[in-house]
């Protein structure tokens, strides 16, 4: 749909003079911030907008809905985080080596928009809507990829010790990240670091 370039007034100054690519990505931005705050179900096409500093009518104009927007919310954020940990993963290397290069990639990922972790994980979007599915189809991606890389290391016995042990990967990385969001202060090389040293520490405890 094309964008709407009509002036307003104050704040919500349309898109003139400012390239389409670069407004969607301030749009992008803001609906991050609301959706990861309230959720899909709670989150506000007007108060996107403000976030954004255009009208509601150009967000529509660009994304032609709240579905469309937080689909494309949820695609921007699977790819920035799944495209890194595909790195880490080509890369290879032991246990603790992949584990620790999954983090920083997650959380390099992340910084920018930490909140894009929770659009991944917000379960409202209505079933069978594109929000829901565009979400869904990032959390399956991610999900390979931490089977993958369970399932590459020598100890581990069959599939359903990959199943269990990628769930308990995915549960402790969400944790990681529901900690960082209460302390954003810290740097992704800092979570990185904290990560690891929990991971050693679980692994040490159970030997």
């Amino acid at each position: 749909m094309p964008a709407h370039t009509g002036s307003t007034s104050g704040s919500t100054a349309g898109s003139k003079g400012v390239p389409r690519a670069t407004r969607e990505q301030q749009i992008l931005d803001a609906a991050v911030g609301e959706f990861g705050r309230l959720g899909y179900a709670g989150a506000s096409l007007s108060a996107v907008a403000t976030g954004a500093g255009v009208s509601k009518q150009l967000v529509l104009g660009y994304f032609g809905s709240k579905d469309a927007l937080f689909a494309a919310c949820a695609r921007r954020a699977g790819d920035g985080i799944a495209d890194r940990v595909d790195e880490v993963l080509a890369h290879g290397g032991g246990a603790l080596e992949l584990a620790e290069g999954t983090l920083a990639a997650i959380f390099t990922a992340l910084e920018p928009r930490p909140h894009d972790w929770n659009v991944l994980n917000d379960r409202t979007p209505p079933p069978g809507s594109a929000a829901h599915e565009a979400a869904r189809a990032a959390r399956l991606r991610i999900a390979a990829q931490a089977g993958a890389g369970v399932g590459s290391l020598a100890e581990v016995g069959d599939a359903d010790d990959v199943a269990i042990l990628t769930e308990i990967w995915m549960s402790s990385v969400s944790a990681l990240v529901a900690w960082w969001l209460r302390h954003p202060d810290r740097s992704p090389t800092e979570m990185t670091a904290r990560g690891r040293r929990a991971l050693t520490a679980l692994a040490r405890s159970t030997s």
